[in-house]
């Protein structure tokens, strides 16, 4: 048996409730393939739609009825919330029709970040609706945020995405796979948090990149694979040029030569490697990190497909 951490991206999970009822049907099955295969399976997953649409609604709310906004925190635990329940009822379903006895958690789970964290004074993560500038600026000077241009198409705040440091959580998710539950965790790259007093954690207006928590998280508890699924079969180098060329095997060494050549996109592919490296560089040896698609992952795991990355290929 093997301790698979998988990491959903977006396309995994839909843009709105109602799609999102839809698509979680076929990423439970995809899910229940590998758990079916013997694994121990721990789902982390994103949030980005999600919490969007959360933290709008939410803005609006306040607006019109003159009320303290929610904070994004807030926005960031309601989105693994719904998030969760979602993926609980799809999985469940398949649990009960292949007649296993394993029973689907979701544990909304806080991040610890560092409050002096360099991000914090680089926001760089866009949230919110789009504003004029002069809009922008007089929200500026009441709520003390930072508004950047969007692409040409408005003014949004922006907030920090900081490295995660722990997971508060962890031990709970660890009993609870030790008493044979599939467990949703680190949703959205978890909630993030600050350390005020020991043990006692304040919320932060902040998102962390949830392939970044996934690694932290296979690390913590010693998963064999990290599974990082995304809308391609394969990384690959020479994106959209004559000479394109899919990766089936990646070194850390090759990794990193062609992440200084640039072939990673910053925006999709690269915060991935740089997750897959993370878990695989300080990991006992044989672990590996794979990058795939949801539909290949269980042949992926049987070795047929995917981007697998080791210390060293042999």
């Amino acid at each position: 048996m093997s301790r698979i951490i998988i990491a959903l991206g977006g396309n995994a999970l839909g843009n709105s409730p109602s799609e999102q009822l839809k698509i979680v049907k076929n990423t439970a099955k995809n899910i229940m393939d590998i758990v079916a295969m013997g694994n121990e399976v721990i789902i982390t997953h994103g949030n980005g739609p999600q919490v969007g649409m959360i933290y709008n609604a939410m803005s609006t709310y306040a607006k019109l009825n003159n009320v303290e906004p929610m904070p994004f925190a807030e926005c960031g635990a309601m989105s693994e919330g719904y998030i969760g329940y979602h993926l609980q009822q799809a999985i469940q379903k398949e649990i009960e029709k292949r007649k296993m006895r394993r029973k689907c958690v979701t544990v909304t789970t806080q991040v610890i970040v560092d409050k002096n964290d360099k991000a914090f004074s680089n926001p760089t993560k866009p949230i919110g609706e789009f504003l004029t500038k002069a809009d922008a600026k007089k929200l500026a000077s009441i709520n003390h945020c930072t508004y950047k241009e969007d692409s040409g198409r408005g003014y949004r705040r922006v907030i920090a995405s900081p490295k995660p440091q722990a997971i508060v959580e962890l031990k709970t998710i660890e009993n609870l796979l030790a008493d044979r539950n599939i467990v949703i965790a680190c949703g959205g790259g978890g909630v993030p948090v600050i350390e005020t007093a020991p043990k006692h954690y304040k919320g932060v207006d902040a998102v962390i990149d949830k392939d970044k928590t996934s690694a932290l998280l296979a690390k913590e508890i010693n998963a064999d694979v990290l599974l990082i699924l995304t809308a391609v079969e394969k990384a690959k180098i020479n994106f959209n040029k004559p000479n394109e060329q899919a990766l089936s095997e990646l070194s850390v060494a090759d990794a990193k030569e062609y992440m200084e050549r640039g072939e990673f996109g910053e925006g999709s592919m690269l915060p991935k490697i740089e997750a897959c490296l993370d878990f695989v560089e300080h990991t006992r040896g044989d672990q590996e990190a794979i990058i795939t698609s949801l539909t290949k992952a269980k042949k992926a795991l049987e070795g047929k497909s995917g981007t697998h990355i080791k210390r060293r290929i042999k």
